[in-house]
């Protein structure tokens, strides 16, 4: 049996450390000192750890000291995702799709694990979507949606899953962006769901498993069929205008 090199498993634990405290690109580590306690490791160890993540593309050494997040838009390694959502909108029918998948399980089992911090942070993500409603900048709203759908994610404490849904972060949030200039400025379509939110926020709370992960697949089937009866609402529009200027 392979033995796994103790570098190796420092870098798993700091990969850990970073998806689950919610570090961001441009954010630093800790210093070196506090690291290796926090991790109970020794300090060549950490660095050889770190060595390996900086490699890999995942952490980056700055001048002047530290270690640092990388940013991989700054590095020029933009998300072929991403950038395939922004230049095709109708793509985000297939963000809805991996939704699907994962969220509908981290909801079932955030009801079953989350803890009294989990479910105050879900409830106050909630509350600051429905206040972004109606902002300026549909940004804020879409931070807002996505950072709530994103707790019941972290609710679950499925690393996998939340390493993936940390990963797709930014895809998350063009999607919602895109969905919210369709959706959210309609109050026929806001209402209903502002309730599938907080049915889904109730369902995780009380720890009813099953309760929560139909309101997300249903909430997500709802935001699937809107967007495409909107569609074919702006393409019956744009054959009668082309009807019209004949």
């Amino acid at each position: 049996m392979k033995r796994i090199r103790l570098s190796d498993q420092i870098a798993e634990q700091l990969e850990a450390m970073i998806a689950t405290q919610g570090l961001k690109a441009g954010d630093r580590l800790p210093a070196e000192r506090p690291l290796a306690e926090q991790l109970e490791v020794s300090r060549p160890s950490l660095r050889e750890a770190i060595q390996k993540l900086i490699s890999k593309g995942l952490l980056v050494s700055r001048a002047g000291g530290g270690t640092y997040i990388q940013d991989l838009t700054a590095a020029g390694q933009t998300d072929p995702l991403v950038t395939l959502f922004r230049e095709n909108p109708e793509y985000r029918f297939d963000v809805l799709e991996i939704r699907h998948a994962i969220e509908g399980n981290a909801a079932w089992y955030a009801a079953l694990r989350a803890t009294d911090e989990d479910k105050a942070l879900i409830r106050e993500r909630f509350e600051a979507m429905i206040a972004e409603h109606g902002s300026e900048d549909p940004m804020d709203e879409a931070r807002a949606d996505a950072a709530f759908h994103l707790s019941i994610v972290e609710a679950s404490h499925n690393l996998v899953s939340l390493h993936i849904m940390r990963n797709l972060f930014e895809l998350l949030q063009n999607s919602i962006s895109h969905n919210l200039d369709k959706l959210y400025t309609q109050a026929r379509v806001f209402d209903p769901l502002s309730q599938q939110h907080r049915e889904l926020m109730e369902a995780v709370i009380a720890g009813e498993p099953e309760r929560a992960r139909q309101a997300a697949e249903q909430h997500l089937a709802f935001v699937e069929d809107s967007l495409k009866s909107i569609d074919a609402d702006e393409a019956r529009k744009v054959r009668s205008l082309r009807h019209l200027s004949r």
